[in-house]
């Protein structure tokens, strides 16, 4: 099965600051509950995310159609994930989320336009990270896993690309700084020490 085209690959993995340390994906590897449970809130957060987004915005048609598409999408990942990790014998809870997504969240401007622009190019860089993700771990987990990242890989590939294209479509200047800028803090996040072990965690911390 072909994960993804490589051109979309090479140019996820050109927005993204960096890849996904080997650390992670070895502690990846010895905690598959967790990443699964994890892995299961986190399509439900991207799918609250998009319907935020579309209340938010009921004047601008572009964000309604793209986001009612990716809201849809996420809630059948989420279903997905579900069957997946309670076949395995996991119960589904809820856990202290990493750092991830409040370290980007909170450095998003307050003032419109600022507000939508900044929190567009944030769901950007969380569904590439995500996608990177299911790249990374697919090589290395069994068959079944394997096959489920990379039936995931072409959507959250689109989504970035979504979330980037509306921000830029709202934003009446370059958003390249903003890119940049958001991109220092998702390193930071994905290559320094985490005290907890999450989806879009950092490096293990020993």
């Amino acid at each position: 099965m072909e994960l993804v085209n490589q051109q979309d690959l090479d140019v996820l993995l050109g927005f993204l600051p960096c890849a996904t340390p080997q650390a992670w994906i070895d502690e990846a590897l010895k905690q598959e509950e967790i990443m699964l449970l994890n892995h299961c809130y986190l399509e439900q957060c991207a799918a609250r995310s998009a319907l935020n987004l579309m209340l938010r915005c009921p004047d601008k048609s572009d964000v309604l159609i793209k986001m009612s598409k990716l809201a849809r999408e996420e809630l059948r990942h989420f279903e997905k994930v579900y069957q997946l990790l309670t076949k395995r014998g996991y119960k589904y809870r809820m856990m202290k989320p990493s750092r991830y997504a409040g370290l980007l969240n909170t450095e998003v401007r307050k003032l419109e336009p600022g507000n939508l622009v900044d929190t567009l190019i944030v769901g950007a860089y969380i569904e590439a990270r995500s996608c990177e993700r299911f790249a990374s771990l697919a090589p290395h987990v069994d068959d079944e896993l394997s096959a489920f990242f990379s039936s995931l890989l072409k959507s959250e590939a689109r989504h970035f690309r979504d979330y980037l294209t509306l921000a830029q479509n709202n934003c009446k200047e370059p958003i390249d700084e903003r890119v940049a800028f958001f991109g220092e803090i998702e390193r930071k996040a994905i290559e320094l020490p985490d005290e907890v072990f999450r989806f879009h965690s950092g490096i293990p911390k020993l």
